[in-house]
């Protein structure tokens, strides 16, 4: 392949010289990081994202490639999901055809689809099917991801972008996009041949459908559950409740139009819904005392673990609140998995927001912002050159130009922001949050890691937080502390409870039920409490049963679907119970021994389960009980239905002693199962 030439057709021809200086063949091309493009000279944004969207159609793993609908290979077993649905279609068709030639609107429509294939892959994106000049989008299958609705958001917005960009073919193109969230069947087949479909099954896609006929040329519609589980992460206009074609009562809608400004993301996603800090006093204490320390001179790290839900946003939020009335500066910078492959993401995003970038501003506007907030760190013209560089601001003639080679150049960048920073911690103390470092990418680790060597004399506390999976290079370091977040207790877990009812109230058992199925992780009984009090608002008698919230689906299942090889296993142990012991397992599943060791050994080694006792006698045991229930939430009821009967054969085939201590377990499955004992 001719890279002048790959360049030449995304336009961006201009870097041809760059990439044969710097040796990038086809053959190096494919594996091209965000990092290495910077490093090459590619200062846009827009530009670097061009050109690994159309790098990751060279490897082969865009949608198109991966997620054709009728791709003869294995495929999924139906299930059970909370998807979000996105609907994208081009407007203006008929026009096109009845003036375009077939064969340059076959380009068109063809150059349209790739646009959106490779846009909607970087935020897990399934293709569904093309239909006609609409594009069917799955969020959340065959694999779901955490915050599924905001992925659809987020790649609903990013394929305006992409759309609007650059003409195709000649073409300027405008769509539409309806984007929903709910309950469907997906994953079985459905016809054959080349017209064989994954089709999701259920009222979901028809309203994302719908919506998207209710959007203006170049609008993003959302329905109701869509807009509750991004939060205030967008800009949404609310337009009140539509009547939709098929849908027998009107549905509330709004029109997304950009990415908020947000100085906190958890923050944003509970802005209506904050609750009290509960069971945190010592951790609460520690973070105040190191404050205290920074505050007076003696720059402190803080290191705050803890699983998903276990209250590392909540206990920094209070923090923040609590510190309001103190003469300081918070900076906060937030990683992203849709950014790991950006360098320094976390930092030029709070630059842009500090600066207050506006998608209206022109180059000169942003130039103009960048100087006036550097005047009180009294920064050198190489300076403001070399922070516009990372923020992509171009230059005019009164600054010099970056004669560096990017190793260089990129100390020459962490020099100075970390000069800048140091000013800013002289003229007043800095609380300095680093959140989800699980998804930071390289660079800004190794420039948090040039701060934190600075620590001792700044007035700054850092606070960075992070999952079990991440391994910090700061522990044992004399300004560093480790807080590790436990769950809470029962007595604290029911305060919890309590403090989300307000002046409401429960029956006992069932708030007792809430505080066991939820183990003590603070996220889940927020969730799983409100999940309740909505159900009996709306439901009434439905009220008592416990179902795994939708806010919560996405990150559960998520879990189950990166250990594919487990899944089942996990499904049928779930249908067993919280428990289950392995020679009830292997005779269920009539798995091979070999296959079933290893399955089990991925499930327990991934966390989600616990293991007692040493096989053939070992008994497991989910981490969290919502953990068994979403996934027995996967499965069919048919599905169910052939588990529980296969259950009660094995127990009255292989354990009578078991049936005749417990035969209300016995009686259990046979219900499930529809069978009489």
């Amino acid at each position: 392949m001719d890279v002048a030439g790959w360049l030449r057709e995304l336009g961006l021809e201009r870097y041809a010289a760059a990439f044969h200086e710097n040796d990038i063949t086809a053959a190096v091309l494919p594996g091209l990081t965000a990092d290495d493009l910077k490093e090459v000279g590619v200062v846009s944004v827009g530009h670097r994202r061009r050109l690994l969207d159309a790098i990751a159609g060279l490897r082969g793993d865009t949608p198109i490639a991966r997620a054709a609908p009728n791709d003869r290979g294995p495929t999924p077993a139906a299930e059970r999901r909370q998807l979000s649905v996105m609907f994208c279609d081009l407007m203006g068709f008929t026009e096109l055809s009845s003036r375009l030639d077939p064969e340059d609107l076959s380009g068109v429509v063809r150059g349209y689809q790739e646009r959106v294939a490779m846009t909607v892959a970087r935020f897990g994106g399934f293709i569904a099917r093309y239909v006609g000049d609409g594009v069917l989008i799955y969020f959340g299958w065959p694999e779901a991801h955490e915050a599924n609705a905001e992925r659809a958001v987020r790649a609903a917005l990013a394929v305006l972008d992409a759309i609007g960009q650059a003409p195709v073919r000649a073409e300027h193109l405008r769509v539409r996009i309806g984007i929903a969230t709910g309950l469907v069947v997906v994953g079985e087949p459905i016809g054959s041949g080349d017209a064989r479909q994954q089709t999701a099954i259920g009222e979901t896609p028809n309203r994302a459908a719908r919506l998207q006929g209710l959007a203006e040329p170049n609008g993003i519609m959302i329905d109701a559950a869509t807009r509750r589980q991004i939060g205030e992460l967008f800009v949404c206009h609310e337009l009140g409740k539509i009547a939709l074609k098929g849908l027998p009562d009107p549905v509330p809608v709004w029109q997304v139009s950009a990415e908020a400004s947000i100085e906190s993301r958890f923050e944003a996603l509970h802005a209506r819904t904050m609750t009290p800090l509960v069971g945190r006093d010592e951790e609460f204490e520690l973070l105040l005392r190191r404050w205290r320390q920074a505050s007076n001179g003696e720059g402190q790290l803080v290191l705050l673990a803890g699983e998903p839900g276990i209250g590392k946003s909540r206990l920094i939020a209070a923090l923040a609140e609590r510190l309001r009335g103190e003469p300081h500066e918070d900076l906060r910078y937030f990683c992203s998995p849709h950014h790991q492959d950006s360098a320094l993401y976390p930092i030029v995003a709070r630059w842009q927001h500090d600066l207050d970038f506006a998608r209206g501003d022109t180059p000169r506007d942003r130039l103009r912002k960048l100087e006036i907030a550097l005047i009180p760190a009294a920064a050198s013209p190489d300076e403001v050159a070399l922070i516009a560089d990372l923020l992509s601001v171009p230059l005019d003639s009164r600054y010099p130009r970056l004669d560096f080679n990017p190793r260089r150049k990129k100390e020459k960048t962490f020099e100075t922001l970390l000069r800048v920073l140091a000013d800013r911690a002289r003229r007043q103390p800095l609380l300095m949050l680093f959140e989800d470092a699980h998804w930071a990418d390289a660079s800004s680790i190794e420039l948090l890691d040039s701060t934190v060597r600075r620590l001792s004399d700044l007035r700054i506390l850092v606070i960075v937080s992070f999952r079990p999976e991440f391994q910090p290079p700061w522990v044992g370091l004399a300004t560093t502390s480790l807080i590790t977040l436990r769950r809470l207790s029962h007595r604290q877990a029911e305060q919890l409870a309590h403090r989300v009812l307000v002046e409401r109230a429960l029956p006992p058992d069932l708030l007792d039920r809430i505080v066991a199925q939820t183990d003590g992780v603070p996220l889940f009984i927020e969730e799983l409490t409100k999940a309740v009090l909505e159900r009996a608002e709306h439901r009434g008698s439905d009220a008592g049963i416990l179902e795994v919230p939708a806010t919560l689906q996405s990150s559960l299942i998520a879990r189950l679907d990166r250990i594919p090889a487990a899944k089942q296993i996990a499904q049928i142990g779930a249908v067993i119970g919280r428990e289950f012991a392995h020679p009830l397992l292997a005779a269920v599943t009539n798995m091979p021994g070999e296959q079933l060791a290893d399955g089990i050994e991925m499930l327990v080694s991934s966390g989600l389960a616990f293991r007692h006792g040493v096989p053939p006698d070992a008994v497991y045991a989910f981490k969290h009980a919502l953990v068994r229930d979403a996934a027995y939430s996967t499965l069919l009821r048919t599905q169910r239905q052939e588990f529980h009967g296969r259950i009660a054969k094995a127990l009255e085939d292989h354990f009578p002693d078991l049936v005749d201590t417990q035969p209300e377990l016995l009686a259990h499955h046979c219900t499930q199962a529809g069978l009489t004992e």
